[in-house]
């Protein structure tokens, strides 16, 4: 499995290369070329996370190793829907590089695993872990799509119709694609935190024990439902979801790392070096 990890590292990279040249000299071969790389190294991405199920008997989040390597799993999938579903062929420019890097940061790591089988052994907690990187796999997009929404807003205000403003699609494309990914994300991050009450009942006999990482997940749900009520209610488009979707995913990044790093509580077991 190893080999194919490495194999599985080499396509991402390779496919952030072929999206690096693409955003420079703007040829539609090098994005195609990007693209399946991409699609390649997803192919053996889910060779990867198949063997290690088959192996342990369970879903593969073990470790730090593991937990990553599923992130970078679920950012290349939703990222290819997306591409799919909204044509957006810029965006690889941002995927690519992250799944790349999230995948070699997996790889410095130890990929002995570090817990009990028995916690594994329940379909809510599948459920609860696919639901919930999925749904930060697409805010982790909706967060890449702000960052090109506030760089073409920009170009656009200021007239300076240069280098991005010729690679970047209109503001209602962009605007529209991190709607999507935002709905997506919270959709699933609701059925994970459902899911996740229901398994927690079952291994620890209570739904809510106030976990860190409980406490700050619902504040990341909470803050994303008010990004979508406000966009619902109050009209909040462009420039102000943009900048949320940001905020939302910076929120996300400390739910992750700083919540098991810096406080202690049932996850952290999860995200041991």
């Amino acid at each position: 499995m190893k080999y194919l990890f490495i194999i599985t590292i080499i396509f991402y990279l390779t496919s952030t290369t072929g999206y690096i040249a693409y955003l420079f000299f703007q040829k539609n071969f090098l994005h195609k070329t990007g693209y399946y790389l991409l699609f390649a190294g997803f192919l053996c991405h889910c060779a990867t996370i198949a063997y290690g199920f088959i192996e342990s008997g369970h879903i593969p989040v073990n470790n730090l190793h593991e937990t990553l390597s599923i992130t970078g799993w679920a950012i290349a999938g939703v990222f290819l829907v997306f591409h799919y579903k909204f044509k957006l062929k810029i965006l690889g420019v941002y995927a690519a590089p992250l799944i790349t890097f999230v995948m070699i940061a997996a790889s410095s790591l130890s990929s002995e695993p570090t817990q009990s089988k028995n916690i594994f052994n329940s379909l809510w907690f599948v459920i609860h872990i696919i639901s919930v990187f999925i749904g930060e796999a697409s805010f982790a997009l909706a967060c890449g799509v702000g960052l090109l929404y506030l760089v073409q807003e920009k170009a656009i205000k200021t007239k300076n119709y240069g280098f991005f403003f010729q690679r970047l699609p209109s503001l209602e494309l962009l605007d529209t694609t991190g709607y999507a990914c935002i709905i997506t994300g919270f959709t699933m991050l609701t059925i994970g935190l459902v899911t996740g009450f229901v398994y927690a009942k079952f291994i620890w006999g209570r739904i809510w024990v106030w976990d860190p990482k409980e406490v700050w997940s619902c504040i990341s749900w909470l803050l994303y439902a008010a990004l979508l009520h406000g966009r619902l209610a109050i009209g909040w488009r462009g420039r102000r979801a943009a900048i949320m979707s940001i905020i939302g995913f910076a929120v996300l990044l400390f739910t992750f790392f700083g919540v098991n790093f810096l406080l202690t509580g049932h996850h952290e077991q999860f995200t041991r070096w």
